[in-house]
């Protein structure tokens, strides 16, 4: 009976321990799709400047993301979130060493919410304002800028579903991580 027993708990064990690794490797590749996605919404943000001509050659119109301080705010976060997300590299490589780590784990779920915070609030902050390049606000005489700028307004937008892509990527860590540690 006592063989038996030793057999039942190596042969339970081994099982979780392939799959809590297949998840660290899960974690592990999730994380550089959410890298990718949110440092290029920073760049792509960062980098938007169209310029338009008025009359003359020697006035015109300028549209750059720095020119609103929430897009200042949108490419601070999401560069702020890539660098946290490089950096949780290596506890995401350790995972997949050690699968059994708990404590590492609930150190990740914890920061990956406040990142998740941070990069919602700076995409949802740049969303409002990307709405109104589009639909203006008439009641406030706010035109639609959209018409006139259109390749700052396809930038701004692309920028803003990399960020939300983000935002589904850390949703999926925070899950993965929870069901990793409930499993235990």
């Amino acid at each position: 009976m006592g063989g038996l027993e030793i057999g039942s708990k190596i042969s339970g064990s081994a099982p979780k321990t392939g799959v809590n690794r297949g998840v660290a490797v899960l974690d592990f590749i999730l994380r550089i799709v959410a890298i990718i996605a949110t440092l290029a919404s920073a760049i792509a943000m960062g980098t938007t400047n169209e310029s338009l001509p008025f009359f003359t050659q020697f006035i015109r119109f300028r549209a750059k993301y720095n020119d609103l301080p929430t897009f200042t705010f949108f490419v601070v976060a999401n560069s702020i979130v890539s660098a946290y997300l490089v950096l949780s590299l290596a506890l995401s490589i350790f995972h997949i060493l050690k699968s059994g780590a708990q404590k590492s784990r609930v150190v990740l779920i914890f920061f990956d919410t406040a990142m998740l915070a941070l990069l919602s609030a700076g995409a949802s902050a740049a969303a409002a304002i990307v709405y109104l390049a589009h639909k203006g606000n008439t009641r406030t005489n706010w035109f639609a800028i959209c018409q006139q700028f259109n390749s700052f307004c396809e930038r701004i937008s692309g920028s803003l579903i990399g960020s939300f892509g983000g935002m589904i990527v850390f949703i999926l860590l925070i899950l993965t991580s929870a069901l990793t540690l409930s499993r235990r």
